[in-house]
């Protein structure tokens, strides 16, 4: 505790102290305790150059300037205490939009009533709102019943609305000359079951790998096939025999399904092109299976519209609202929308007249699919509302919380402003306090204050369950069912072949006696025939390969023992014993008593011994002469 003396001394000290300057900054906006904004009072306008932060070299016209901004500072907001203001906006929630009372007055409400509330205060003075018909911003083509038309005929004194700054609009208003922010429109569509990106067989490389391994796996096999050929041509290496183009393609195919094969080539030439090959197969399949195991565990969801680029090369229907930047931005020439003017033409593009934007969502997009472009404030505070309501339906299945997913890229930027008419000097009293309200964040913070910290239903909903679905698999269903499918359609084709066939040689045996052709040579029938117990349509009767078409006067061959007898006046009768005939003086050993009608020829056949015979039918006959098979032949002929 200070003694006496020292007070004195104290005191005495201070006596030379200057006065302590309880003022405020000049313009500092205070929070009151209810959260309302208040401005600090202002300085005199009289003040010495440095006291206006200037310093003594400063130019005499510099702080005339100022002192005379000032005054014209002072006379303005002395003007504009107790004036009545008529103000226009636009029905665009959540940055402005209005409410009608019972007693049919207008009361603004949003983020851009916020700030004419503050400046309402500060300046002291009093407004009335209007909106115009169509609830349009307008252009020179779009002008009647617009908010331009009615700051630009001098209807209202200010558009307090976040208007685009476009450039057809600049020769109707005065934007101001402070920015309230960069808008941004972004789209939001129903959310895709699946990544864009795939998420089943073919998702591990994108469409043009896919493309050059099916070229790969097609040109392989030829080239192969071609190399080896000319290798032999010119080396004329007999001990590598060339392969076939089918053992080739197949080689190819069998290795990228990691199947072993048959060819074992002997030059090296050609064992270099298997192993490289192989090679390449290896690391495609390894690469393969990583990237199949990471999309189906690690995949970022990805949507398949993300920007305007995406929209114009698929065709993709997509609604804005009616008389908004995005329209405006399409339609004008020299806008960065102007590409997608011809998908209006083509009725691709709608603009909604419906100011609800639930509505627009609900109607468009969750029934129709189209894509919902809007500014992000409004798509923000839409997609909150829209979760907090799905929440009630289900409380933990995120998708349904979150049916809709908003794109990344904006679809569209503009700086957006108020607006005044030509010549209004409205601009140079609000846009420093406007300038002010920026740059401290305050306008930020009121665009978002009403929503959480939180992203609300991002892109990629981070589950941390991953099921295989059906879709998943859906690339081998169809895998399996284009290999029926085409093994069915080459069966089909074989019995077409098989049937054609079978008619053709049908008709050759019908017409040139059986087991004959027209040059005499002997035939067999095909197994088709054999196997299918041939058999041909003549007069309604059916009559079997076999048989003769003179009637049944083929005979079996004689019996074994018949063969040695002598003595063949009744053989020779006896038209059974025609098989008897010899076939002639050749090389063989004759037996029998007359070589010309009863001796045979016995010749050694694959180291068997026979006995040859022609039939009256020119076709020769074989008769086994080991005991074993003679046996046989005799059952088989008589029993």
């Amino acid at each position: 505790m200070a003694t006496g003396i020292e007070l004195i001394v104290a005191a005495a000290m201070c006596v030379a102290c200057p006065a302590l300057n309880e003022s405020l900054p000049a313009n500092l906006i205070q929070l009151s305790d209810d959260g309302s904004m208040s401005l600090s009072p202002e300085m005199p306008i009289d003040v010495e150059a440095t006291d206006a932060g200037l310093d003594s070299d400063t130019p005499v016209e510099t702080l005339e300037t100022i002192i005379n901004k000032k005054l014209k500072l002072r006379e303005m907001r002395d003007w504009i205490k107790g004036k009545h203001l008529r103000i226009a906006t636009l029905e665009d929630y959540p940055l402005s939009y209005t409410e009608v009372l019972d007693n049919g007055t207008r009361i603004g409400h949003g983020v851009s009533f916020q700030i004419i509330d503050f400046l309402k205060k500060k300046f002291n003075f009093t407004y009335e709102v209007f909106v115009p018909q169509d609830n349009i911003i307008g252009s020179p083509t779009d002008f009647d019943r617009s908010l331009i038309e009615m700051v630009n005929s001098s209807l209202v004194d200010l558009a307090a609305a976040f208007i685009p700054s476009l450039s057809d609009q600049r020769t109707f208003v005065y934007y101001s000359t402070t920015t309230l922010d960069e808008g941004e429109w972004i789209m939001v569509m129903q959310r895709p079951r699946e990544s864009a990106s795939g998420s089943g067989l073919l998702a591990p490389f994108e469409f043009w790998v896919w493309i050059l391994i099916l070229v790969s796996l097609l040109a392989v096999g030829p080239i192969i096939y071609a190399l080896i050929i000319i290798r032999n041509r010119l080396t004329g290496d007999a001990a590598q025999h060339p392969y076939s183009l089918g053992h080739c393609a197949w080689f190819v195919y069998g290795a990228l399904m990691k199947q072993g094969s048959t060819l074992s080539p002997i030059a090296d030439s050609t064992r270099l092109l298997f192993a490289t090959w192989w090679i390449f197969i290896t690391i495609l399949t390894s690469f393969y299976t990583a990237n199949l195991t990471a999309f189906l565990t690690l995949s970022k969801f990805t949507l398949p519209y993300n920007t305007v680029n995406d929209i114009l090369v698929k065709n993709k229907h997509f609604v804005s609202m009616r008389g908004g930047g995005v329209e405006y931005a399409i339609r004008t020439t020299n806008e960065s929308l102007s590409m997608l003017n011809r998908m209006i033409q083509n009725n691709y593009a709608v603009f909604s007249e419906e100011t609800n934007d639930t509505y627009n969502l609900q109607n468009y997009v969750e029934r129709n699919g189209y894509v919902f472009v809007r500014d992000r404030p409004a798509i923000n505070i839409m997609l909150y509302q829209d979760y907090l309501y799905r929440k009630t339906i289900s409380y933990s299945d995120e998708k349904i919380h979150c049916p809709f997913a908003m794109a990344r890229e904006p679809f569209l930027k503009k700086k957006r402003t108020f607006a005044y008419p030509i010549g209004s000097n409205l601009s140079q009293l609000f846009d420093p306090e406007l300038l002010n309200l920026v740059e401290s964040g305050i306008v930020k913070h009121l665009s978002a204050k009403d929503l959480p910290s939180a992203e609300i239903c991002p892109q990629d909903l981070g589950g941390t369950e991953r099921q295989l679905r059906n879709g998943d698999l859906m690339m081998t269903y169809y895998i399996m069912l284009a290999g029926f499918a085409t093994s069915l359609a080459v069966f089909s084709t074989e019995l077409i072949f098989r049937y054609v066939n079978s008619r053709q040689e049908a008709n050759k045996w019908a017409r040139h006696g059986i087991g004959r052709t027209p040059n005499g040579q002997s035939i067999k029938p095909s197994r088709w025939l054999r196997g299918w117990g041939w058999q041909r349509l003549d007069s309604g009767q059916k009559q079997l390969l076999g048989t003769s078409t003179q009637g049944q006067n083929v005979t079996p061959p004689p019996p074994y023992q018949s063969i040695f007898n002598g003595g063949h006046a009744a053989v020779a009768a006896d038209p059974r014993h025609r098989w008897k005939r010899a076939v002639g003086q050749s090389n063989g050993v004759l037996l029998g008593n007359d070589p010309l009608t009863d001796g045979g020829v016995r010749r050694l056949i694959n180291g068997r011994d026979y006995l040859v015979f022609r039939n009256p039918d020119g076709q020769s006959q074989l008769v086994p002469v080991r005991s074993p098979s003679a046996a046989l032949f005799q059952y088989t002929y008589t029993e």
